[in-house]
């Protein structure tokens, strides 16, 4: 089987890699750090024929979506639509890595048929590119499986996103550490349960569907802290400054009983062990 991997050098890519690295798979990896722009059509004429793509080339962090709104939607958009024509000219399958879209949970946990609710220019850049994925299936019968991972986090993460924020600061020695509001709620699910989500789909999904992938628990910023403080060798002081951010969702729990039920797919890292395994891969 060949499998196209775009954003192979990202923290989900590398991942995915490292578990499909066997004789199954011919890979192909595209991603900006081998010069291969996925967003303009001219890099791509020397793809060569494969089975399965997996689309993970896209910007992701939410902040710079607002203060650099062009560049998601049309990032975004165009390395989804040429993943798409790819697809349609080798008659292969897709599978889209999208996001949390749902906004303010109308309910808990949210399932997949809650309704969409892009809240940031990164989720709906994301809504945008899933509504191709939706054309392209329907118009030229490309399969295509959407994931919608909740809050990853893992090893190697490197980010200003809240965990790997935290450990950045311990790796640096400071003894106290600012965060904003500690109320929020979240599901964060380890990058590597996503990656082995993503090779069930890669072995196993020849359907056009969307998923959650998710824990089904939440943890607030405090929990957090408090987790990593009782593991660490040396506890430090966290300092809340209750500053709100944009379009802010108090919790999200998700539902990943579709995908348990048609994959097979439960997660195996809590979020405890995620954690303690970070602190001991930095010896903190």
């Amino acid at each position: 089987m060949r499998v196209i991997i775009s954003g192979s050098k990202g923290f989900i890519g590398s991942n995915l890699l490292s578990i499909m690295s066997s004789d199954r798979y011919s890979i192909v990896t595209i991603d900006n750090a081998n010069g291969i722009d996925l967003s303009i059509k001219d890099n791509l004429n020397g793809i060569p024929n494969f089975d399965v793509f997996v689309h993970l080339a896209n910007l992701s962090y939410v902040p710079d979506s607002y203060s650099n709104p062009e560049s998601f939607y049309r990032i975004n958009y165009l390395t989804t639509l040429n993943a798409l024509e790819l697809c349609r000219k080798n008659n292969a399958r897709l599978i889209y890595i999208s996001s949390y879209i749902y906004g303010i949970p109308e309910y808990l946990p949210v399932d997949e048929n809650h309704i969409e609710k892009p809240f940031n220019p990164y989720a709906q850049s994301k809504f945008l590119s899933e509504t191709l994925c939706d054309g392209y299936s329907r118009d030229f019968g490309i399969k295509t499986i959407i994931l919608r991972p909740f809050n990853v986090y893992g090893s190697g993460q490197k980010s200003k996103l809240l965990i790997p924020e935290i450990f950045q600061q311990l790796i640096e020695g400071k003894s106290i550490i600012t965060l904003r509001d500690p109320s929020p709620r979240r599901d964060f699910v380890n990058v590597l349960d996503v990656a082995k989500a993503i090779k069930k789909c890669v072995d196993l999904g020849d359907k056009s569907s969307k998923y959650n992938i998710c824990s089904g628990v939440s943890y607030s910023v405090r929990e957090i802290t408090e987790i990593i403080n009782s593991n660490l060798k040396k506890p430090v002081r966290f300092v809340f400054n209750e500053s709100d951010r944009p379009n802010e969702v108090n919790e999200t729990v998700g539902s990943y009983y579709k995908f348990n039920k048609e994959f097979a797919w439960t997660p195996e890292i809590t979020l405890e062990k995620g954690l303690i395994d970070i602190i001991r891969s930095h010896n903190l």
